[in-house]
């Protein structure tokens, strides 16, 4: 069995031994215990929905031994806004851990982290479903903790609101982002648009260089020039040797 990472024990005793004047500790005993059941765990969903339900079972317990007479509903209240307490600071820590992650140029479309963000949106949902399983199996006690789930539902949670809020501030980064890529990859475009024609001509001098520029041709043009010259010279000197066979010495 997986030990609940907070004393259990300590938690039961205090909504045992509550009193009407002293049910104003409960809450800060509840965020305490559960942010020591979340303590050097992963902040997982699984993590989380077992840290709450562990709390809530105590909590439970401790609440069907007090024979002091004080409201369940008064004291499961305090109880889930001492969870709601912790959970708001575990958003924050989510906050601070993206953050970290996009400022080091982490993209938020990255699976893990696109995970953490969806994962923060359900985070009011879980501590709701912890408080639904309490009531199932709190037999007596499952009308107090109805009443304090319908109230949740109505009205919210302020880590849930704090969750919903940190996802809008990140997916709207995220489409920063893109558009900067976007913006980033128009100006690129632009720079290469703007010195093609530079591009062009460099490569034609490339060309030229590489097939001997006009130096070639000038060459050959001198050489059929001198051949031409040299086939008009031989019909004139056949002339003048015939000519001299036949004049007198």
């Amino acid at each position: 069995m997986v030990k609940p990472g907070f004393d259990s024990e300590a938690l039961i005793s205090m909504f045992e031994t509550a009193s009407a004047r002293g049910s104003a500790k409960l809450r800060e005993g509840v965020e305490q215990a559960t942010l020591a059941a979340l303590q050097g765990r992963e902040l997982t969903l699984k993590n989380i929905r077992g840290a709450l339900e562990s709390v809530t079972a105590a909590v439970s317990q401790g609440a069907s031994r007090n024979i002091a007479g004080v409201d369940a509903a008064g004291m499961f209240d305090k109880a889930v806004k001492g969870m709601d307490d912790a959970l708001l600071k575990a958003v924050q820590a989510n906050r601070t851990a993206l953050q970290q992650f996009v400022d080091r140029g982490a993209d938020l479309r990255e699976k893990q982290l696109k995970k953490a963000l969806d994962d923060l949106d359900r985070f009011e949902e879980t501590l709701m479903g912890a408080v639904r399983k309490a009531a199932e199996g709190a037999g007596p006690l499952t009308a107090p903790w109805q009443q304090v789930l319908e109230k949740m539902q109505a009205g919210g949670t302020a880590s849930g609101a704090s969750a919903a809020t940190t996802a809008e501030q990140f997916a709207t980064q995220m489409q920063d982002g893109l558009r900067s890529s976007r913006m980033a990859g128009m100006r690129v475009a632009k720079a290469l648009a703007d010195s093609y024609a530079a591009m062009a001509s460099g490569v034609l001098v490339g060309m030229q260089a590489a097939m001997g520029g006009g130096t070639g041709q000038g060459d050959g043009a001198g050489s059929a020039a001198a051949g031409d010259a040299e086939d008009d010279a031989a019909p004139a000197a056949a002339a003048r040797k015939t000519a001299r066979r036949r004049s007198p010495r």
